[in-house]
């Protein structure tokens, strides 16, 4: 499936939602898409792992670190996860770390920057409830579309 977010917003402008530009890509995939999963975390990647362990069947895992830029939310063992359980791609309101290892992988990762420290393993956190970040709200079950422009989420699939 290919498409451009630009071409998207073009044709669906009413209906497509875009993330305020803040993102980097890391993975070997600069576009991808797919049903949203949330996670709202911070600092803590215990409930990452237990996601990304799960059979991600194409979605996107929508994390929202709260923006830290103290520590690291997926390193290169979550996203070796992440290709190895189907998920299509992963954003952190954060930081990755491992990024020349992740560049390598065929899953889209966008983060905000990187960091070599690990997180706290505390196990905090709630799943699949509505994040907001980068001025909109990200819901379980919406698509998201990320490509070299940028992040578009719509409540439907557009393509």
């Amino acid at each position: 499936m290919s498409f451009q977010n630009a071409d998207l917003c073009d044709q669906f402008d009413a209906e497509v939602r875009v993330v305020a530009p803040m993102f980097h890509s890391f993975g070997g995939k600069p576009a991808f898409s797919g049903p949203i999963t949330t996670l709202k975390v911070f600092e803590d990647n215990s409930l990452v792992r237990t996601a990304l362990e799960g059979a991600g069947n194409g979605r996107v895992l929508v994390i929202d670190g709260g923006g830290s830029m103290r520590c690291a939310m997926v390193g290169d063992q979550l996203a070796v996860l992440a290709v190895n359980n189907g998920w299509a791609g992963i954003v952190v309101y954060g930081c990755i770390r491992d990024a020349k290892a992740i560049s390598n992988m065929p899953v889209g990762v966008f983060a905000l920057g990187t960091h070599p420290r690990k997180s706290v393993k505390k196990g905090a956190g709630d799943a699949d409830i509505p994040v907001t970040f980068g001025g909109v709200t990200f819901t379980p079950g919406e698509m998201l579309y990320a490509d070299e422009d940028g992040v578009i989420v719509a409540s439907r699939a557009l393509i």
